[in-house]
């Protein structure tokens, strides 16, 4: 059986999917500000939906994967823990998010991904970094080491 881990786009949205199939993490249930989401997470959660702590073993896997495709800043504690709970459910999983950083992570750790309402992404990619001033191009940071201007995100090649 397919599990759907669902991210907070899941309850804010109103996605019609299967209560009893629906994982999520505690800390999704945050995210969710409007009444209207809080009453899809508390209904879905009356129809079987469970939430689960991920286990750190696969923190590590896709923090490894998020350092090397850069979206490591991207991401964050939710987006790592949704993702680990993702992998830790394998083939069997299916993940929910229209988030763009989270889904190239997960099409790199081979995690099968639906957006909620927002269209999937088409090409894995790397980002590097770019200095509006002199335009020399690094890893990570905010401010070049060179010229001292800012550094913006840019694609620097599909995996």
């Amino acid at each position: 059986m397919e599990y759907y881990i669902a991210d907070s786009a899941v309850f804010i949205m109103g996605v019609g999917i299967e209560p009893h199939r629906i994982i999520t993490i505690p800390s999704v249930i945050n995210e969710l500000k409007s009444n209207e989401a809080s009453m899809r997470f508390e209904l879905a959660r009356e129809s079987g939906a469970r939430v689960e702590m991920p286990e750190d073993s696969f923190r590590k896997s896709v923090l490894d994967i998020a350092n090397k495709t850069r979206d490591a800043e991207e991401l964050s504690a939710t987006d790592i823990d949704i993702l680990s709970k993702a992998l830790e459910y394998g083939n069997e999983a299916v993940l929910f998010s229209d988030d763009y950083a989270v889904q190239n992570v997960a099409e790199v750790l081979g995690i099968k991904v639906m957006p909620v309402v927002q269209k999937k992404i088409r090409d894995v990619l790397q980002w590097e970094k770019e200095c509006t001033g002199c335009r020399r191009r690094f890893d990570t940071g905010e401010v070049c080491e060179v010229c001292g201007c800012t550094l913006k995100k840019r694609r620097k090649r599909k995996i």
